[in-house]
């Protein structure tokens, strides 16, 4: 099977398109010809080496759709699709044309979404199911999402909104505002600015400040203090390059805000199965808008999307056989 992987971590050119034996499914475990598989930041980084655990020589991708070829027969011939903790990390991943997994890691793909949309939604949409459960986001809610025009920002969005909370998507660009009219033309944008006024934008907004703020960009934690009402949460997904962030804890602890980090590499397949599956449902009822169509790269072409992933502003990309 064809398959991208990587035998040393680094640099992108580690990275190579190569032939591997077709894997074969143990008991327990289904065999997916994948049909579509999202491409994350987190992919990049592990070829990248910041996962430190990856073990080497690794296939690439956490997320995928496909369908089952082989395995319980309940599963065989089903549309599947999943995510998780390890895939792509301590056991080959979605970056080729088969994977195998325990049965217990897929669960059906919705009829709602294409294999390609369902592909893209695992680490976004698990993130977001996290963060919107953990912050305890209501129909009484004011959300303020940084960075909403993203894959995990627009399935933020799609949540809270979902349980009638009021949300307000912030984003840098003057387009990607404008890309927000058109997704969710009825859902309040702010443009960010520098940090004052963003500040000053999320105060004429919510005047008594947002019960949440997420920043699904690691670089607004410290003036996202600022836009938090009292009691608020801050939900926290990504770091700038080194890690590091100040916080202005005076304002923070009198606030009496909460800081909320969420990671979905905590969460394995199985775990990660649960929440699609009840996702699934909610894009099946109608209940959340459908993400928009990704943008399909053919898998011998991978290495050129990881580079175009890396080089910024490609979209949300997905794999596909």
């Amino acid at each position: 099977m064809k398959a991208l992987r990587f035998d040393h971590a680094g640099a992108l050119d580690a990275l190579a398109l190569t032939d591997l034996p077709q894997p074969v499914a143990a008991e327990g475990e289904v065999l997916v010809r994948v049909c579509a598989a999202g491409l994350n930041p987190s992919d990049l980084k592990n070829v990248l080496g910041r996962f430190p655990y990856t073990t080497l020589p690794r296939v690439p991708g956490r997320d995928f759709a496909g369908i089952v070829e082989a395995g319980p027969a309940a599963l065989l011939g089903k549309a599947v699709w999943g995510s998780g903790k390890g895939i792509g990390f301590t056991r080959d991943g979605s970056h080729a044309e088969y994977l195998v997994l325990p049965q217990e890691a897929v669960s059906l793909k919705p009829e709602s979404l294409s294999f390609a949309q369902a592909a893209s939604c695992g680490v976004p949409w698990i993130t977001a199911w996290e963060a919107v459960e953990r912050a305890g986001i209501t129909a009484a809610s004011t959300v303020i999402v940084i960075g909403a025009s993203g894959a995990v920002g627009l399935a933020m969005s799609a949540l809270a909104r979902a349980r009638g909370a009021r949300v307000i998507g912030a984003v840098r660009r003057a387009a990607q505002q404008t890309e927000l009219a058109i997704v969710a033309p009825d859902m309040d944008t702010l443009l960010l600015g520098d940090a004052d006024d963003f500040v000053a934008r999320a105060g004429e907004k919510c005047e008594a400040g947002a019960d949440v703020v997420i920043d699904t960009t690691g670089f607004w934690l410290a003036p996202a203090v600022a836009a938090l009402a009292d009691h608020g949460r801050l939900v926290a997904i990504a770091a700038p390059a080194d890690g590091m962030t100040a916080l202005p804890v005076l304002a923070f602890y009198r606030r009496s805000a909460t800081l909320i980090g969420v990671n979905s590499l905590l969460h394995d397949s199985a775990t990660c199965a649960g929440m699609l599956d009840r996702i699934g449902r909610e894009f099946d009822q109608g209940a959340l808008p459908l993400p928009p169509p990704p943008r399909e790269w053919p898998l011998a072409d991978g290495v050129a999307a990881y580079k175009a992933l890396e080089a910024g502003g490609a979209g949300k990309i997905v794999l596909v056989p």
